[in-house]
């Protein structure tokens, strides 16, 4: 935490924002609709449009105001993409043309906007991402109240929760230019029917554009502007390793210890940092002096909640020392103020050094120290209540310390014996070094005590008293009990170190061995043990894992296995999967179950929903190791994420393995019977029937083999348009002579039934393959004589439109049923119900793929007077000849 050097994570975000491979994002930031955010976007794209940049827009909503729409004239404007919902054309921002244009800037409105399903993405900031990632530029518009950290904010004054909400990082790299006008102005500006119609206006007038809620999302947009441009701020300062706060604003760092004052500390800070409209962290400087005891370790979870709860930043943070700590993260968070409760007075000391430490170390800080409540009385013990006065006095490594110096006294003795005692006093330097190494600063201090009285008893003459004759046996006690003292300050120092490092080295540990089990995993149930064990491990909690089956939550793994959630519990772990949000104890929502569940996501789903209780049923995790918690969840995303691919692939390859098993088949089956057929129908027609009944019977057997022919071909066709392999010659083509041909083939099959061909002889020929064409026509028109009656006539049409031709076969059959004329293409459906539903159910999916083959459109419709049902192939007008297209 040395702020002498560049801070390496600032570096990264500097280099990823300065990486000319990447657009910049630029959002126009507003209070409400209505105050110009779009209109001041189209002023600056016009400006670089008019330099000489690249400037197109992918979607802009004007909403119908005039001087927006009167700014759009002039921009290249990319159409936008259809999908079908429900019966319903939405259009929606094609990212793909946007992509494949490739433009130095694209305007991008409404940045929270949700789009709609077929999209790849499902919110349009995911969008913007992709463009972005492009190396495109991008200009959005975004209102305060779709940022999802104020949702709940907006909602407690305007009584009305957005629905549409992107998270607050993806503005932490882009530029932010607020779009500001009084509430006033806005509010004429909505009389003056400049932002709704007059009927939505008056709504808006009486709800939501009220002169508060306006004033309060005016404010909001400010400060949370103000806060990018500090967050940005401090990153240029880590990055460059520049001293001093440089604070415009206040930024408070709020010390959190483990007593029971640091509730009243945090929320001394929270009121502070909301009086001074502040942005705040809450921080816990580990020192390892100690063992921490489990009231302590409730008391600091307890306060840590709180902090998290109030909206501090949370973090936990080794250092040698609590003065020290506390100097580095002041100076790395560019605090202004530092908030701190009062130390206890213990001992002799009649004040508290830490202010007087913090100024040695240069804090750049204010100090607001928050006054400690007077303590209870102590109660009066009550009578039978033993006291351990032994243990009190004489705690264990005291006692270790002790039979230590006895060991090396009685060493002396045996050295001195040998008429040697120049040296014994470096052998107490022992028990000091290993008293403070193992039991602390204040046992190594005593023991070093000890260690001196004890050369002096026994070694010092006049020996066994405490008197010194020799002025230079004083000066060699003096200095041992120096040495001691240092030596035990110094490995104090060392245990306290090696114990946070221990610590960290643990935490690491766990990630980095949660990671490598993660690559050999490869089923979801042995991914969540491991994830429930290393929790439940790492947290000292319960843990358990839901993921979705059957379209409920079901217990994958749990630590312990025989963990049991109860109805309210499932409901919570619900909730959580549904809204991807934490939910039960310790969050904002539900927070009367045990639980705490946190959903486990990836690419912008929710996975599966851990749950995590305490054995005590206190905090199930305390504040601090939330970030933990948060990369083991995220690690565990990713590799559920990849065990769904994968499971996904090898799907997709057995469908792949069956649909070429399949092909070869039909393919196989159809040539064999393609040979024989055909001899047979040649042979029929050779044959010379000797009466009328071998005639009928000849002509029905003819017919049924040439039935027979058709369905072979149409085996053949499909597998030729699923493997891929149709390709068409174009050539003109005159529909007439199309029409006759396919009812010429078709002349044993139709029999007597009426044909009525209505084909002007004055229509263009058209530019398609007549052997596909041939192909459409006879399975259309073999359709169409199949489910309709014997005597009903069959029409053939073509008519010209706006934009092409139309070539249709129109039936008086029962029709197709509603909602099902696109499904009648599909390979072999069959339609209950309906007209459509014998045959194969290729016929129509023939059609289909040959047409698209060479251009054209195929559509399914019920005649307007109910009487049958429509097929029309669409040809555009592009495939129309032309006198021009003669060579």
């Amino acid at each position: 935490m040395n702020t002498a050097r560049p801070d390496p994570d600032a570096l990264l975000r500097a280099l990823r924002r300065q990486d000319d491979a990447r657009g910049r994002l630029k959002v126009f930031l507003g209070a409400a609709p209505g105050v110009g955010k779009t209109y001041e976007m189209l002023i600056q794209a016009a400006r670089r449009r008019d330099a000489g940049e690249d400037v197109v827009i992918g979607v802009i909503e004007t909403h119908g105001r005039a001087e927006t729409e009167q700014r759009v004239a002039g921009f290249e404007i990319i159409p936008r993409r259809a999908f079908g919902h429900r019966g319903q054309t939405l259009h929606e921002m094609d990212l793909d043309a946007i992509l494949t244009r490739h433009p130095a800037l694209v305007l991008i409105d409404e940045l929270a906007h949700t789009n709609a399903p077929g999209c790849r993405h499902d919110k349009r900031w995911q969008d913007v991402e992709e463009v972005l990632n492009a190396g495109i530029d991008v200009y959005s518009t975004l209102n305060v109240q779709h940022l999802e950290s104020l949702n709940d904010v907006v909602a407690s004054f305007a009584r009305l929760r957005v629905r549409e909400t992107l998270p607050d990082r993806v503005l932490d790299h882009a530029e932010i230019e607020v779009v500001d006008i009084p509430p006033g102005e806005l509010i004429e500006r909505l009389k003056a029917g400049k932002v709704y119609v007059p009927q939505e206006a008056s709504r808006a007038l009486a709800h939501f554009f009220s002169h508060s809620n306006l004033t309060a999302l005016r404010e909001l947009a400010l400060r949370r502007a103000a806060q990018a441009v500090d967050v940005q701020m401090l990153d240029y300062l880590r990055a460059h390793a520049l001293e001093g706060t440089w604070a415009a604003g206040e930024r408070l760092l709020v010390a959190v210890g483990a007593d029971a004052g640091a509730l009243e500390v945090v929320r001394a800070g929270k009121r502070l940092a909301d009086s001074l409209s502040a942005p705040w962290t809450a921080v816990h400087i580990e020192t390892g002096h100690g063992a921490p005891t489990a009231s302590s370790r409730e008391m600091l979870s307890a306060a840590l909640h709180l902090a998290s709860q109030l909206g501090a930043q949370v973090a936990t943070v080794p250092a040698g020392g609590l003065a020290e700590g506390l100097a580095h993260m002041a100076a790395d968070l560019r605090a202004t103020i530092l908030v701190m409760g009062q130390s206890a007075r213990r001992g002799l000391f009649r004040r508290d050094p830490l202010p007087a430490q913090l100024a040695g170390l240069g804090l750049g800080a204010a100090l607001h120290v928050v006054p400690r409540a007077a303590p209870p009385r102590r109660p009066s013990r009550a009578r039978g209540t033993e006291f351990d006065l032994a243990a009190w006095l004489l705690p264990p490594g005291l006692l270790i310390s002790g039979a230590l110096i006895a060991c090396v006294t009685l060493a002396g003795v045996m050295f001195a014996a040998l008429g040697s005692v120049t040296n014994i006093a470096l052998l107490y330097l022992l028990p000091v070094m290993l008293a403070a190494t193992r039991y602390g600063l204040w046992t190594g201090i005593v023991t070093g005590l000890l260690s001196s009285l004890a050369y002096n008893f026994f070694f010092i003459p006049p020996v066994h008293t405490f008197t010194i004759a020799d002025p230079q046996n004083l000066i060699t006690v003096v200095v041992l009990l120096a040495v001691a003292m240092v030596v035990s300050h110094m490995a104090g120092r060392l245990r306290d170190t090696a114990m946070l490092s221990r610590a960290s080295a643990v935490r690491s540990s766990a990630l980095a061995g949660f990671a490598r089990q993660l690559t050999g995993i490869g089923a979801a149930g042995d991914l969540g043990r491991v994830l429930c064990e290393e929790g439940a491990g790492l947290l000292g909690c319960y843990t358990v894992l839901l993921m979705p089956q059957d379209g409920a939550l079901v217990e994958i793994a749990a630590s312990p296995p025989d963990t049991a959630l109860q109805a309210l519990d499932r409901v919570v772990a619900q909730w959580a999967f549904d809204n991807r949000r934490p939910a039960g104890r310790g969050s904002d929502t539900l927070s009367a179950a045990e639980w705490l569940f946190l959903p486990v996501e990836a690419g912008g789903q929710a996975l599966a929903v851990l749950g995590v209780a305490h054995p005590d049923a206190a905090q199930p995790v305390r504040a601090d190791l939330l970030p933990m918690l948060t990369s083991f969840l995220d690690q565990a995303g990713l590799a559920l994420d990849r065990i769904r691919l994968e499971t996904e692939r090898g799907q997709m390859r057995r469908l792949e393995e069956r649909d070429a098993l399949r092909a070869a088949l039909l393919s196989s089956v159809s040539h064999d019977l393609r040979t024989p057929l055909t001899a047979v129908i040649g042979l029929l027609g050779n044959v010379t029937p000797a009466n009328p009944e071998q005639e009928r019977v000849l002509t029905l057997a003819r017919a049924e083999g040439e039935r027979l022919q058709r369905f072979v071909a149409n085996l053949l066709d499909m597998v030729r348009i699923e493997t891929g392999a149709v390709e068409w010659r174009p050539e003109p083509v005159d529909l007439a002579e199309a029409v006759s041909s396919a009812v010429h083939d078709l002349r044993h099959l139709l029999g007597a039934r009426p044909l009525l061909i209505g084909i002007a002889p004055d229509l263009p020929l058209v530019r398609l393959d007549p052997r596909l064409l041939h192909h459409c026509l006879i399975n259309l028109i073999e359709n169409a004589a199949h489910y309709s009656p014997a005597e009903t006539p069959i029409r053939i049409e073509a008519r010209p439109d706006a934009d092409g031709l139309d070539l249709a076969v129109i039936d008086e059959g029962p029709g197709v049923p509603p909602g099902a004329e696109a499904r009648v293409f599909e390979t072999f459906t069959r339609l209950e119900g309906s007209d459509r539903k014998g045959g194969t159910g290729l016929g129509l999916a023939i059609v289909k793929g040959f047409a698209e083959a060479m251009g054209l459109q195929a559509r399914a419709a019920n005649r307007t007077d109910g009487s049958g049902a429509c097929f029309t192939l669409h040809m555009p007008g592009a495939l129309l000849w032309k006198e021009s297209d003669q060579p």
